[in-house]
């Protein structure tokens, strides 16, 4: 009995032992934060001496006493060991000596005794080792290895794998062994080093300029087969050439040689800018290239000028009228509606004012990226886009109902800079600014003073040329909603789609909204012939002619367009008058030089900012937008 229960301590602190080693290669996760491994929250890890005891359920049930014994024998490789001395029975002799009886040994686990390791045996020999083998622990448990298992002997010696295909397994396995080895061991950071080293290394011979001599390169990792000591260095600075070719000169070398160059312009004369002659429009299809902001500089600029009548005056005026704007601008960017100059509106607007000044530089090809106004371009963008709210929405400072016409005038300055540059940091500005827009168009298609409020004709001409700018510089827009302006047109419409009031069911057309009417039916897509076209036209040329005594400068600025798109005898007559009379009542000294007075028009409340800016958009009727119609 006594032996049996040394055999059972010995297999338990064996398994202790080899619990402890298999615990130490565990991942450290399950060393730390574990309750169990923890000697102060576990009794039975305390009297394991603070070894882990792995749990490992082999779904079998092996009973632990004296009947199991390993190779060896019972009492180990090195002799017996006193068993220890068995636990006081209820009502037996007590203990004389006093010493501490030793704990019962622990229940028997689930596992499998482990197996001796595989040993030498000679032909002829039986099972069991011909000599003691040294044991890790006490008793008749020994440490089994992976790989090590007992062989069973049949009397005949074994046989020996020998030639090129035993050299080959061996290699083989040597090889994997080495690999798995070194891929165990290595730590994960240097892995990730050497990775990163051969990508590198790669990326470097693929980027590396390669002589005319080269042509493959092929690069191996791995491991070599064979040490070779004489190694042949890559030298890519020396690339052997099949042929040579001999200089028949000596090399140039890298003097400076001063010389005497002629100045090829020093007899060219100065010549004076020809004077833009009024426009003829000569027979003949005239292509006009797309989109709708290309023809603001450059040579399509010039070709516009002369084929639709601009004059030295026109652009004089809008060279003062830009040079005003440029004096206003506050240091922090944005302009003011109020002042600081004379006849300032009553009201102030900073968004309204900012985004119409960006339209006036805009409109003679000025942006943020380019031209002699880039400066204040950037600066009163940047100060625009500071307005605006996680919805798009930028005339939160704006008062009463000029917010709906701030609004509308900003989205069109931030689409017209995008589409004229294209610059990814605006986009985002510009597509939210639509997004708003949309949000806010009323259910019967138009828009008025609050969002999704039943629209009128003067705000809906404002975001109808949003949307239009939008569209020509390759924003987001949403046709369904789109296609809802012609409804809401249609219920302003009068005489037949050739006039339009204010707001629907007036039945009272003016010459501000007709002509407002009329520029968002041909940017939503009637034809030049279309009769109400042609009569709405017709109408303005004969009912409200440009004229300087009736001062209405929202009305030109709206019918310039129209007759402009329009083309032929209508522009041509609206044009000969508007070309010599708005110039003409430009500020030309001054303080205000530059400037158009704001007493006499019918919105003199816009203040000076206002006339002045739709003054500029007028004159620069013949670059700031293509036609939208071909003219014969």
């Amino acid at each position: 009995m006594s032996q049996s229960l040394a055999a059972d301590s010995s297999s338990v602190d064996h398994h202790q032992n080899a619990a402890s080693e298999f615990g130490q290669s565990r991942p450290k996760f399950i060393e730390t934060g574990n309750r169990l491994n923890d000697p102060t929250q576990n009794p039975e890890r305390k009297r394991s001496s603070g070894k882990q005891l792995p749990r490992i359920d082999t779904g079998e049930q092996t009973q632990l006493d004296g009947s199991l014994e390993s190779p060896g024998g019972p009492t180990g490789p090195t002799g017996s060991v006193p068993p220890p001395a068995p636990p006081a029975r209820p009502g037996g002799p007590a203990n004389p000596a006093g010493k501490p009886l030793p704990p019962p040994p622990p229940p028997p686990r689930s596992t499998l005794p482990p197996v001796s390791p595989a040993e030498v045996r000679t032909p002829g020999a039986t099972v069991g080792p011909t000599e003691p083998t040294p044991r890790s622990g006490i008793g008749s448990a020994n440490q089994r290895w992976r790989g090590e298992l007992p062989t069973v002997s049949d009397g005949s010696p074994p046989v020996p794998a020998t030639g090129e295909e035993g050299a080959l397994a061996t290699a083989e396995e040597a090889e994997h062994d080495i690999a798995e080895e070194v891929t165990r061991s290595a730590p994960s950071w240097l892995l990730s080093l050497v990775i990163h080293l051969i990508v590198l290394l790669i990326l470097a011979l693929l980027t590396s300029p390669v002589p005319e001599g080269f042509q493959e390169l092929v690069v191996e990792f791995g491991i070599a087969e064979e040490a070779t000591e004489d190694a042949t260095e890559l030298d890519l600075s020396t690339p052997i050439m099949s042929d040579t070719i001999d200089a028949e000169v000596d090399a140039l070398d890298d003097a400076m040689v001063e010389t005497e160059i002629v100045d090829m312009f020093e007899n060219v004369e100065a010549v004076e800018q020809a004077v833009i002659q009024p426009d003829q429009l000569g027979p003949g299809k005239v292509e006009i290239s797309k989109p709708m902001f290309g023809g603001r500089s450059g040579a399509m600029r010039s070709a516009l000028m002369a084929m639709y009548g601009a004059t030295q005056e026109t652009q004089e005026a809008v060279k003062l009228g830009l040079a005003w704007l440029k004096r206003q601008q506050t240091r922090r960017g944005y302009w003011r509606l109020d002042g600081p100059y004379d006849n300032g509106a009553g009201t102030e607007n900073r968004c309204a004012a900012t985004a119409m000044a960006i339209l006036a530089f805009a409109g003679d090809g000025n942006t943020h990226l380019e031209g002699p106004y880039r400066q204040e371009v950037e600066k009163g963008v940047k100060a625009l886009v500071a307005m605006q709210d996680r919805n798009g929405f930028m005339a939160s400072d704006t008062r009463g109902n000029d917010r709906a016409y701030a609004q509308a005038q900003a989205t069109i300055a931030l689409c017209e800079l995008y589409g004229m540059t294209k610059d990814s940091w605006l986009r985002a500005y510009a597509q939210r600014a639509i997004d708003y827009a949309f949000q806010a168009q009323g259910p019967n298609g138009g828009w008025r003073y609050r969002p999704r409020e039943p629209g009128d004709t003067s705000v809906t001409g404002w975001y109808v040329m949003a949307i239009q700018s939008a569209m020509a510089a390759g924003l987001e827009v949403k046709d369904s909603q789109v296609r809802k302006v012609s409804t809401y047109l249609d219920s302003a419409a009068v005489y037949y789609g050739a006039g339009y009031s204010y707001q629907p069911g007036q039945n009272r057309a003016t010459p501000a909204m007709t002509a407002e009417g009329l520029l968002c039916r041909q940017y939503l897509g009637w034809e030049r012939g279309f009769a109400p076209m042609v009569d709405g036209v017709n109408l303005l040329q004969a009912d409200a002619p440009f004229d300087i005594n009736n001062h209405d400068v929202y009305y030109w600025y709206y019918a310039t367009q129209v007759f402009h798109h329009f083309g032929g005898a209508p522009w041509k007559n609206w044009n000969d008058d508007m070309k010599v009379k708005l110039p003409a009542l430009q500020i030309r000294e001054g303080t205000e030089r530059g400037s158009w007075a704001p007493q006499r028009d019918k919105w003199s409340i816009g203040g000076r900012m206002f006339t002045t800016c739709l003054s500029i958009y007028c004159l620069e009727v013949y670059y700031r937008h293509l036609p939208l119609y071909d003219q014969e």
